[in-house]
């Protein structure tokens, strides 16, 4: 089973252990997403290597490939992927929303197309269930509805309601998990439906509780707004997680509010485009301005990219699609994410966060002056 401590606190950020049968895990925690077992550009030991203990896993693509059987006959999903940390999976209803065209929601669950082959699947909540089980997930998720930015109002209440119901024949299917099940709370950015949601899914009991429905395409102020209300109708014992959500601003914002967890392929799909993450904010690598320095790609950076090469040569790789650049700037990115939740813990632990949120919010979001350039 899963167990969670808060261990400080700075404000309404907190920094805790999060600990599960395979192992424990200091938060708050940056999960790098391996989608398909892997975290795109790089290999398993150098997540090791750079300290990351947890990663987040996909229920959809797994499920179409290689498939739920074939993960269970080797073993489950950390032998199959040589993995010895813990693994989130998502339920992979995200993913299963997104096809609008090739899916149909009903009261059992969804049916849907594959969007590699056309086949036809179908996803209930106890299937879900059944299949992080199947992996040996330490950190499983409910199947939920994730309603888009700006859903009329009844169809974010209908997610709403469907999403609890699904959350409770989620629990009752329970039967092997290893580790925690999230319930996951729903809402859009209405304060009622949120009220009513997290009342709901809290009510069932889960080990931890995860906020959906944001940054899906809503306003930024309306994302944060509806953030930090729902993090404070979560329980304290219980770890929260704020699903898909990874540009450092945003993540410093939710620390603020008391969330734990975090994933989001935002790190790893930018640094494959040229864009590097510095304490300075925004660096475009790709831009012109780079191609006479070089310096690293941010002086207090003790990654592999920023020891050895400059920033003219990385540009050069990038603009030159060497497959050497996006691993480079990949592992500099997840560095910059790990350094960034350290310092917030520290933060947290020595009362200060509130400085460090003003400090890092502030150079984030502004860039260094040549970041739009070129």
């Amino acid at each position: 089973m899963l167990s969670f401590k808060v261990t400080a606190e700075s404000g309404k950020a907190r920094a805790g252990v999060l600990e599960t049968p395979r192992g424990k895990v200091e938060t708050p925690a940056f999960m790098p997403v391996a989608t398909q077992g892997a975290v795109k550009a790089l290999t398993h030991e150098e997540l090791e290597g750079m300290g990351f203990g947890l990663i987040m896993a996909n229920t959809y693509h797994l499920s179409l490939r290689p498939g739920i059987e074939a993960i269970g006959r080797l073993g489950g999903l950390h032998k199959f992927i040589s993995w010895p940390g813990l693994i989130a999976t998502d339920s992979g209803g995200f993913q299963v929303f997104s096809l609008a065209k090739l899916r149909e929601v009903t009261e059992n669950g969804v049916a849907f197309r594959s969007h590699l082959d056309g086949s036809l699947h179908e996803f209930t909540p106890e299937g879900v269930v059944a299949m992080q089980e199947t992996f040996g997930s330490d950190l499983a998720m409910c199947l939920d509805v994730c309603p888009p930015a700006g859903a009329p109002p009844a169809e974010v209440e209908r997610a709403v309601v469907r999403t609890t119901e699904w959350a409770r024949r989620s629990v009752a299917a329970r039967q092997k998990l290893p580790g925690g099940l999230f319930g996951i709370v729903q809402g859009g950015v209405d304060e009622v439906l949120r009220r009513r949601s997290a009342g709901e899914i809290t009510g069932l009991g889960f080990e931890g509780y995860a906020i959906g429905g944001l940054s899906v395409g809503e306003e930024k102020e309306a994302t944060l707004r509806t953030l930090a209300l729902t993090a404070g109708l979560l329980p304290r014992e219980a770890p929260r997680y704020l699903m898909g959500v990874g540009e450092p601003g945003d993540v410093i914002e939710a620390v603020a509010a008391g969330i734990d967890l975090f994933d989001c392929v935002f790190p790893t799909r930018v640094a494959r485009n040229g864009l590097a993450l510095t304490r300075q904010g925004r660096l475009v690598v790709r831009n012109a301005p780079a191609a006479g320095e070089d310096g690293p790609l941010d002086p207090g950076c003790s990654c592999l990219a920023c020891r050895r090469y400059g920033r003219a040569y990385l540009r050069h790789l990038i603009h030159a699609r060497e497959i050497a650049g996006m691993r480079l700037l990949t592992l500099h990115n997840l560095a910059f994410m790990r350094d960034m939740m350290e310092d917030a813990r520290s933060a947290i632990r020595a009362g200060g966060f509130e400085a460090f949120r003003r400090e890092r919010s502030a150079a984030w979001r502004a860039g260094p002056p040549d970041a739009e350039k070129g």
